[in-house]
């Protein structure tokens, strides 16, 4: 027990924190001594590590087979996770599997099997077709955001993946909303519940406000109101993606910098526009409820629910990307003359007037840089840093968020410098290598 409170300080050490929060001590004590545990906790609050530490502490460094597997709605929360586990910094393997890239890295990932494995149900059900992973020796077997995975569809694959793990004895499960009924095939018996869903604390910190559309078409009152709101962080939750698209296209139009993100968009389209929105290149995320899940997003002021959400349950999970933690955060409900404020929102709603004619919002400060390198080319944020202070004669306060990926990077540079950078590093290597840079698209 000592070796392991040891190798967890050293995690916490290398994870840059303090100490754990009541949640993620309450769910380290739930996993040793129960074999079933289903942890509710709000988005924001630390879920990844409250799981994540539980399962290192499991597994067994002389055990070269594949002991735990994640489950997960989507291929950004499953990068997500490979990333915390990284900079947890043990000496164990991990492999991540998602649709929208090619099979074949991860085939060759997992050649050689990792300890961990973390991915979607589609993706990691064909890899349990094609014999790629050792399902016999997998005993811990976590589903996050489980109940999102249940939504989308993924029943049929939850169930032949589960039904494809024969030797599972820990089962964890997590959720940022009150557990629905679980299906029988995820074999649960008597699990033990951490509850830490806040009845009030959430709204408190979240105030709902209203706004009123003259027309069926609410894209000008939207347009008004993201310039009444002013330069903040802000995502518009659409109910298609149709309408995504059609949205955003609107607010271009009108001199509204934005971007859009739906699950009909490769990879690195998503990659882009998410990075775009991190970094503070673009203040307006225009998206369907693909956005309201395990995204890694701080500090969004604003949710305006463009389009009605269907239920209580997506309301919440839309909600949940702003007032995290102890941030505060406004939900907006744009209504048409024919709509009404849904049943389930018992609480005092303010309606914003929009009465004046208020200016765009100004242009970000931000712009990105699109690399077309990454991890596998063994590039990493210092050699970005480095190549751009020494080639594009950047200051460091003109370079701001840098994320890389396995084959791409995007770097926050600041607006009034980029072209000047982008000229003086056209014709330069980085690395030795010469690799297309340019503006994200």
């Amino acid at each position: 027990m000592q070796h392991k409170d040891k190798a967890t300080k050293e995690i916490l050490s290398n994870l840059k924190i303090d100490a754990l929060n009541e949640m993620q001590l309450a769910s380290l004590e739930a996993c040793e001594k129960h074999n079933e545990v289903i942890l509710l906790s709000p988005t924001g609050s630390g879920k990844t590590i409250a799981f994540l530490l539980p399962v290192v502490r499991q597994l067994d460094a002389s055990n070269k087979k594949t002991q735990a597997i994640v489950i997960v709605p989507s291929r950004e929360l499953a990068q997500q996770i490979e990333q915390v586990f990284k900079s947890m910094g043990t000496k164990f393997k991990v492999t991540c599997c998602y649709g929208g890239h090619k099979r074949e890295i991860e085939e060759n990932n997992l050649i050689e099997p990792p300890a961990l494995l973390v991915g979607t149900p589609g993706r990691l059900a064909d890899h349990i077709r094609r014999n790629n992973i050792t399902t016999d020796s997998i005993t811990t077997l976590v589903m996050d955001e489980f109940d999102k995975s249940l939504e989308l569809g993924f029943d049929e694959e939850m169930s032949f993946i589960i039904s494809s793990l024969p030797a599972v004895t820990k089962r964890v499960l997590t959720s940022a909303t009150e557990a629905e009924e679980i299906p029988d095939f995820v074999k649960l018996q008597e699990p033990f519940i951490i509850d830490f869903l806040p009845e009030h604390a959430a709204k408190e910190a979240l105030a709902i406000k209203t706004v009123l559309s003259p027309d069926k078409d609410k894209i000008e009152t939207l347009f008004q109101l993201i310039c009444y709101l002013g330069n903040r962080s802000t995502i518009v939750f659409c109910n298609h993606r149709e309408s995504v698209e059609r949205v955003s296209h609107l607010l271009s139009e009108k001199g509204i910098s934005n971007e859009f993100y739906h699950g009909a968009m490769e990879q690195q389209e998503r990659d882009s526009a998410l990075c775009k929105f991190r970094n503070g290149s673009t203040n307006v995320l225009v998206t369907t409820d693909l956005a309201s899940r395990g995204l890694d997003i701080a500090n969004i002021r604003y949710i305006i629910h463009y389009h009605l959400p269907h239920t209580e349950e997506i309301f919440t999970h839309r909600n949940g990307r702003t007032a995290r933690m102890e941030a505060s955060g406004t939900a907006i409900l744009l209504l048409s003359e024919e709509e009404k404020l849904p049943e389930y929102i018992k609480e005092e709603t303010e309606e914003i007037q929009l009465t004046g004619t208020y200016p765009l919002p100004d242009k970000p400060k931000w712009s990105t840089l699109f690399i077309a390198a990454g991890k596998k080319d063994k590039i990493n944020k210092i050699d970005i840093v480095g190549f751009l202070a020494q080639k594009g004669q950047l200051k460091k306060d003109d370079i701001g968020l840098i994320e890389v990926k396995d084959f791409t990077s995007f770097v926050a540079v600041r607006r009034a410098n980029v072209g000047n950078a982008l000229r003086l590093i056209k014709d330069e290597k980085i690395k030795n290598k010469k690799v297309k840079i340019a503006i994200a698209k």
